[in-house]
C-alpha cells in the first residue's frame, strides 16, 4: 500500500440499510466522487452501521485510531428525528470540534431547501484524523462537498472539501490533490507544494 495514500473512511449510518432493508447509496456516490475529485492516492474502508451512538462511536474511535485514517465521512443520522444520533456520537470522539464545517454545510444546503436548518452535521479532529458528518442524500452530498455553482460552474459558495486538503495538511495527514474541475483544494501560498 503506498504509505502517502490518503486513507479514508466511509460510514454510511442507516438503521434500514444496515438491515439490508434497502440498498446504502451514501458510500457508492462517496467512492464515485472520490474518484472523479482526487488525482493524489487514495485508499479507503467502508463501514455500514445502524443508528446506535455506542455502535456509531465505536466504528469512529476505530477508523481513527486502529485503521489510522487520515479523514473520516459520515452520511445519515443527522436530522432532529429520535434515532437520528450522529452528532452526538461524533462529539463523544472528539479532541477538538471543528464547527466551520457544520456552519458552511447548512448555508449550501440552504441554497437549496429551506430545510437545511434541520441538519445539525458535526466536524472535529480526534488524533490525526479529521471526521465529518455528511447529509444521507447523494445529491445533498455533492453539493455540500463542491459548493453552489453558476451555471458556467464557477463556485458561488464554496464546498467544504475545499478546506479540507490544508486542514489534513495541519493534522499531519499526506498532501491531498484535487481534480479542479470537480473541486479545487485552498491552501495558503505558502503551504502549497511544487509541481
Amino acid at each position: 500500500m503506498n504509505e502517502d495514500a490518503l486513507k479514508i473512511g466511509l460510514v454510511s449510518i442507516s438503521d434500514r440499510a444496515s438491515q439490508g432493508v434497502y440498498q446504502d447509496q451514501g458510500i457508492p456516490a462517496l467512492q464515485e466522487w472520490f474518484a472523479q475529485a482526487l488525482t493524489s492516492p487514495w485508499t479507503v474502508i467502508t463501514r455500514l452501521i445502524p443508528d446506535e451512538q455506542p455502535v456509531i462511536e465505536a466504528t469512529l474511535k476505530e477508523l481513527a485510531d486502529e485503521a489510522r485514517c487520515h479523514l473520516v465521512l459520515t452520511t445519515g443520522g443527522t436530522g432532529p428525528a429520535p434515532r437520528d444520533v450522529t452528532p452526538e456520537a461524533t462529539l463523544a470522539v472528539a479532541n477538538k470540534v471543528m464547527p466551520g464545517f457544520g456552519e458552511q454545510m447548512r448555508q449550501i444546503s440552504l441554497h437549496y431547501v429551506p430545510t437545511a436548518i434541520l441538519s445539525r452535521q458535526v466536524a472535529v479532529i480526534r488524533g490525526g484524523c479529521l471526521i465529518v458528518n455528511l447529509p444521507g442524500q447523494p445529491k445533498s452530498i455533492r453539493e455540500t462537498l463542491e459548493g453552489v455553482k453558476d451555471a458556467e460552474g464557477k463556485s458561488l459558495v464554496h464546498g467544504i472539501f475545499a478546506a479540507i486538503p490544508y486542514c489534513v495538511d495541519l493534522i499531519g495527514g499526506p498532501y491531498i490533490e484535487t481534480n479542479e474541475a470537480v473541486v479545487k483544494g485552498f491552501r495558503p501560498k505558502s503551504a502549497v507544494r511544487a509541481k
